[in-house]
């Protein structure tokens, strides 16, 4: 391969990068929006009545929470809260395909969403920090599970960086829903495993 090629060949593969971390940024600030204009729909025009789209265990109209949760939250506190690790992490998600973040994300709000509804405690569970737990413990297990170099380091990473929060699926302050950190933390363990492909 002579220099020309080889320029060439450069040339494709940094584009072919930028195309993807396009889309990615594209992916996670379109449902980052989502969330902040839901939010503040919410609260200029609704006064908080979204929020009773959330999970409501045990009741049959509370499994539309299981879609909707995700995507509400109970004050700009707790938005700003979620949103940071959400970008973070499910770019982290992103890194060796994008689509595992959709398939990551959809296990864990299937996850944490019946976890939510069949054991939470009673009232409306909202709020994205299922997924933020999703995220951590598909990061975290997935160098464990896939066993190659990069995933591994990946999850000492996050590891180092998000370690901390892993107290979070415990029922340690009130009014959180540690159920949804607990049983999305759970769920990202099962989209690792199911994603993995550990080599020789």
């Amino acid at each position: 391969m002579n220099n020309r090629e080889t320029r060439k060949l450069v040339r494709q593969e940094t584009q072919a990068l930028a195309r993807e971390v396009k889309t990615q940024a594209t992916i996670l600030g379109g449902l980052v929006a989502v969330m902040w204009g839901l939010e503040l729909i919410d609260l200029i025009i609704f006064q908080g009545v979204l929020d009773s789209y959330g999970i409501l265990p045990r009741t049959i109209i509370g499994l539309r929470g299981i879609l909707f949760a995700p995507f509400l939250h109970g004050g700009l506190p707790h938005l700003i809260a979620n949103t940071v690790p959400f970008l973070t992490l499910g770019w982290f998600v992103m890194l060796q395909k994008t689509s595992d973040f959709f398939i990551v994300t959809a296990i864990t709000m299937v996850v944490s969403g019946l976890g939510v509804w069949l054991i939470g405690s009673p009232g409306v569970h909202i709020g994205a920090s299922g997924l933020v737990f999703g995220y951590l413990g598909f990061l975290l297990l997935r160098g464990y599970f896939q066993r190659n170099i990069p995933s591994i380091l990946l999850s000492l990473i996050v590891g180092f960086l998000y370690g901390g929060a892993i107290w979070g699926v415990l029922p340690t302050v009130p009014g959180v829903s540690w159920e949804g950190h607990l049983f999305g933390f759970i769920g990202g363990i099962v989209a690792a495993r199911l994603l993995s492909q550990p080599k020789g």
